[in-house]
């Protein structure tokens, strides 16, 4: 059996009429699942009997199993969800001034080996598949359920690397785009890559509305490589070509992401470096705190030195933002509280 969690509602229609019902039903089938959060077959009242028994034979309702939740003063809630197979996940759920954004992972366990990253503590096991990726935003939901909220905002930022699950990836995405389904718009769909350019020039030929983001975190080379392997394989130059190329195809707004690591990457010098090699780009980077890992000997930029680095990008002409630290109280860092069960 399958979870229906994995089928698109182009699956479902054709599965339907496969089976000699109208395709019409895809829709009630997709409103019951991702509208009304149906844990039962038996719950979707206006489909015949005939109808969900055949939908009983063939597919199941999947539920990730919650091993352990944490909830920091500030409302960010971070979640180890237990898979089928009984691997790990993450998913946090974070509350920003423009409303509630959940950030899921990719993988179970992570090979892109950041220096600076509690999810490379672990390494890959497998791939998530579409529904386990679609059940993370799901679950996410259904917390907010209790609260009257809806989420707004999906980033694919966590655990992994999307790139390199790109399939599983991308049809999880269309199926909380949906407007049948997670109806999570597309302009408020965010997917992160450390730089892995084959996957972003097969994302550039797409044309979809989703937002790319590039983990960045060190504007030359030798600095980059030392934080981040995956740029010995693909360079500045390469990603940045790759970049470009995806920017003239798409007419979209890049997004850097940039962690704040205290004598690391945030001085002046990396300012003017920034300035070179963002010029005639349409993009901007977001600075983020970095939330410290025990097993990491990095330390985040004080909040003075911050906003100072904040300030100089600004003077340069460079568009930034500063987001607020999240769950600093609580195990928030991609992969730490994953790596901290298994201990």
């Amino acid at each position: 059996m399958r979870s229906i969690y994995d089928l698109s509602l182009k699956d479902i229609e054709n599965y339907l009429l496969l089976h000699d019902f109208k395709a019409f039903h895809a829709k009630q089938i997709f409103r019951w699942l991702y509208h009304k959060r149906a844990s039962d077959f038996d719950q979707m009242s206006d489909l015949s009997k005939k109808l969900i028994g055949q939908l009983k034979e063939d597919f199941y309702i999947s539920d990730l199993k919650i091993r352990d939740k944490q909830v920091s003063k500030d409302g960010t809630k971070k979640f180890l969800f237990e898979l089928e197979d009984g691997a790990l996940v993450e998913s946090v759920l974070m509350i920003f001034e423009y409303g509630f954004s959940a950030c899921v992972s990719s993988q179970v366990g992570c090979n892109m080996g950041c220096a600076f990253c509690a999810s490379g503590l672990l390494k890959k096991q497998r791939d998530l598949k579409a529904e386990e990726i679609v059940s993370q935003a799901l679950m996410v939901q259904r917390e907010l359920d209790n609260e009257g909220n809806r989420l707004g905002n999906i980033v694919v930022m966590g655990t992994g690397e999307p790139f390199d699950n790109y399939d599983n990836v991308m049809k999880a995405m269309s199926i909380i785009n949906d407007p049948y389904g997670l109806e999570i718009g597309a302009r408020h769909i965010s997917i992160s890559t450390c730089g892995l350019v084959p996957g972003i020039e097969r994302f550039a030929k797409e044309n979809l509305q989703y937002n790319l983001a590039i983990s960045l975190h060190a504007p030359d080379d030798e600095l980059r490589s030392s934080l981040m392997p995956v740029n010995k394989a693909y360079p500045l130059a390469e990603l940045m070509k790759a970049l470009k190329n995806y920017a003239s195809l798409n007419n979209r707004r890049l997004t850097f992401e940039y962690l704040l690591l205290k004598g690391v990457n945030d001085s002046e010098k990396q300012v003017k470096q920034l300035k070179e090699l963002l010029k005639g780009l349409n993009a901007y980077i977001n600075l983020i705190p970095y939330n410290k890992v025990s097993e990491k000997d990095f330390e985040t930029s004080s909040e003075e030195n911050a906003l100072r680095f904040y300030d100089l990008l600004k003077k340069n002409g460079i568009a930034v933002t500063l987001r607020q630290k999240k769950g600093d109280d609580i195990d928030a860092a991609c992969g730490q509280l994953r790596a901290n069960k298994l201990k």
